[in-house]
Parts: structure tokens; sequence; C-alpha cells
């Protein structure tokens, strides 16, 4: 009897060991999902993306930002101030090759010390004759300055409007705000000159004007002082024969 039970003792310990470790390889297989660990990791990727978002607009920002001051930084191209100071100095130039009577204080007090002023009872006839064609020579030739330097206030306005042309496309294509502020400084400069010429014109506009009244006065004063000479005592006129026609 105990060896009719012994080979059905052994197969059904192997079958029960069998059973035992069937579960255990299932298990070792099976996949679990975890909702709650997935919505985490997915959170955690969006919190990760939008940080990235975030530092690629803040980078983006910050690159604009230099660009704008580059911008705001960068030079004017066009420039007229050489252009300015040449028609400025031509206009000065003019002024300075006045003739006769300068733009000169000491040198018009001494003109009117010995031209102008009262006439002198001692002088001939001639010399009152001489003074007179001198300050006729005055008169002409500060008409004569007044025309140059309104000859060339008159040739240097083309160049001032295609100055003023360059400068205002230039100020508005300017791309920041150093270039618009110098595009205006420059136009401010460009009245500046303006002016210049004005004040230069309105200056040997003057100045002519000065020595004819100058000259007008001075012929008066010469007219009394002849007129006197004229009626003295012991010099009146005294008629006489003329032949005339013979």
């Amino acid at each position: 009897m105990n060896r009719s039970r012994f080979p059905i003792s052994v197969s059904s310990l192997a079958l029960a060991l069998a059973l035992s470790l069937a579960p255990l390889k299932a298990s070792h297989a099976l996949i679990v999902f975890d909702p709650t660990n997935y919505a985490q990791n997915v959170m955690t990727a969006a919190n990760t993306l939008q940080q990235i978002n975030n530092q690629i607009t803040s980078l983006q920002n910050e690159a604009r930002m230099i660009i704008n001051q580059a911008r705001n930084l960068a030079g004017l191209p066009y420039s007229s101030l050489q252009t300015f100071q040449q028609s400025i100095a031509q206009t000065q130039q003019l002024l300075h090759q006045a003739q006769r009577i300068a733009y000169d204080v000491q040198q018009i007090d001494q003109a009117f010390s010995t031209q102008y002023g009262a006439a002198n009872a001692s002088a001939s006839s001639a010399s009152l004759i001489d003074g007179a064609r001198q300050r006729w020579q005055n008169s002409l030739s500060g008409f004569q300055d007044a025309l140059r330097v309104q000859a060339g206030i008159v040739q240097g306005i083309e160049t001032t409007r295609s100055e003023a042309s360059a400068l205002i496309s230039s100020s508005q294509s300017a791309v920041g705000a150093l270039q618009a502020s110098q595009a205006g400084n420059q136009l401010l400069a460009l009245q500046s000159k303006q002016l210049a010429d004005v004040t230069a014109l309105l200056a040997s506009q003057g100045r002519a004007q000065s020595l004819e009244m100058a000259r007008n006065a001075e012929a008066q004063e010469q007219a009394r002082e002849q007129v006197r000479r004229f009626i003295a005592p012991g010099q009146a006129y005294q008629p006489g024969n003329v032949s005339m026609f013979h």
C-alpha cells in the first residue's frame, strides 16, 4: 500500500508547486497604470514647457530691446555741417571785402573825423571838391558791396534748398531717437545759416544807406560853406564881360 501511494503524492506535490508558481510569473508580465502618477507627470511636463516658453519670450524681448537701443544710438549718416560752414564763410568773405570804409569801428571813426563833419573854412575849393568826390566814392562802394552780398546770398539759395530737402528726408527716415535728434539739430543749423545771411544782407544795406546819408549831410554842410564864401564881404560875385562865339 505504501508503494501505491507514493507516486500519487509526488504528482500532487508537483501540481501544487506548478500552481503556486504560475501567479508569480503572471505578476511579472502585468503592466499597472496609475492615473494619479500620470497626471502629475503631465503637469510637470507642461510646467517645464511653459517655463521654457517664458524664457524664450524673455530672450526675444531682450533681443528687441538691444536692437532698439542700437537704433537709438545710431548716428545720422548725413551731415550738412560742412556745407553750412562753407556758405557762412563765403558770406563773411564778402563782408570782409568791403571797400574803402570797412566794418571796423576805428576805421569808421577815422573816416568820419577826416571826411565827414563840419566843413573846414580854411580849406581850398579844390580840397572841398576832392572831399566830396571821396564821399561819393564811399557811397558808391557801399552800394556795390551790398549788391555783392545780395548776389552771394541769392546764389546760395539752391544749396540751401537741396540741403533742407536732404535733411527733411533724413529726418523722416530716421530709425532711432539719436538720428531724429541730429536731423532736427541740422535743420536748426540751416535756420541759423539763413538768419546769418539775413543779418549780412541787412548789415550791407544799412552800411550803404548810412554812407549815403552821411554824404548827403556833408554835402549840405559843404554847400553852406560854399554859399558863405560866395556872399562873404570882399569875395562877393563881381560881374564881368565874357566873350562868346567870337
